[in-house]
């Protein structure tokens, strides 16, 4: 029998010995993204909600709660550009729920029985998330050009304030798989998901930092959300705090370093975490 017809003890076909492990990899982290991708028609609702989260919010704060303090210009143009960086730490609880149910459900065993990259299935409910983090973001956009928040610079600044919005969201990705693994049951991760919201709104997503004490408006400064919601303001063209200081100045710098630093630290321990399961 040929060699691309051999089984494997488990039933899969053997690797052929020319394919690289990265090319692997890379089929793997695939047909796990599909397993995800496939659980959106199987719970629509979910994904709904999801996208509307985030507009309701930006819906609340620009009409209902208002605010514009110390900020030059319309509030609704320093506004739109922070709630699309409060919406990147929106849904982690989704992402964390699912890795911890199919760790419950023993899906993430069978997984690792399997001859696959040890990997893949992180990488593919990562790309997942990505694709639907991506969507939210085209959601958001558009419920703010409705309301009347426009950019004012020209293509390029404009998709590269997308790709720093999506870096952070990469990260924050990472922060919660790690967390996720940690907690290992969805009552804990319903608890661990609660510190996403002191770090949204210790933010200058909403509110100019010159608005609160001073230790306080140091803390939100330097806040990772705070660099890239600033970055963003910068590169849309619009109002940015009336204050300069060396975060504000160098969010664009911040808004790489934060997010590739955060990422550095737990993407491993994440895979590190999923490795070491059940060893």
């Amino acid at each position: 029998m040929s060699t691309t017809h051999h089984l494997t003890t488990t039933g899969a076909a053997a690797p052929h010995p020319t394919r690289s492990r990265l090319s692997w990899a890379a089929a793997d982290s695939w047909t796990m993204t599909r397993r995800e991708l496939a659980h959106w028609a199987r719970q629509p609702v979910q994904v709904v909600v999801g996208l509307v989260f985030p507009v309701m919010m930006l819906l609340m704060f620009s009409y209902l709660i208002g605010g514009g303090q110390d900020i030059n210009g319309d509030f609704k143009s320093y506004l739109v550009p922070g709630m699309l960086t409060m919406t990147m730490a929106f849904g982690l609880e989704a992402t964390m729920l699912s890795v911890t149910q199919d760790l419950g459900k023993g899906v993430i065993d069978r997984f690792r029985s399997m001859p696959m990259n040890s990997g893949a299935v992180l990488v593919g409910r990562s790309i997942a998330d990505m694709l639907q983090s991506a969507v939210g973001l085209a959601v958001m956009i558009a419920v703010g050009y409705a309301i009347g928040w426009r950019w004012h610079e020209g293509p390029a600044p404009f998709l590269t304030a997308i790709g720093l919005l999506l870096l952070l969201r990469f990260a924050m990705l990472w922060i919660g798989i790690h967390l996720a693994m940690t907690a290992g049951k969805p009552e804990m991760v319903q608890a661990v998901q609660i510190l996403v919201w002191p770090v949204a709104f210790l933010s200058n997503a909403i509110a100019s930092p010159t608005t609160m004490p001073t230790w306080l408006a140091t803390l939100v400064e330097y806040n990772p959300m705070s660099a890239t919601a600033t970055a963003t303001r910068e590169l849309f063209g619009n109002p940015t705090p009336t204050h300069n200081t060396w975060a504000t100045t160098h969010a664009e710098l911040l808004a790489i370093t934060w997010p590739l630093t955060l990422t550095a630290i737990f993407l491993p321990l994440a895979i590190k975490k999923f490795r070491d399961l059940n060893h």
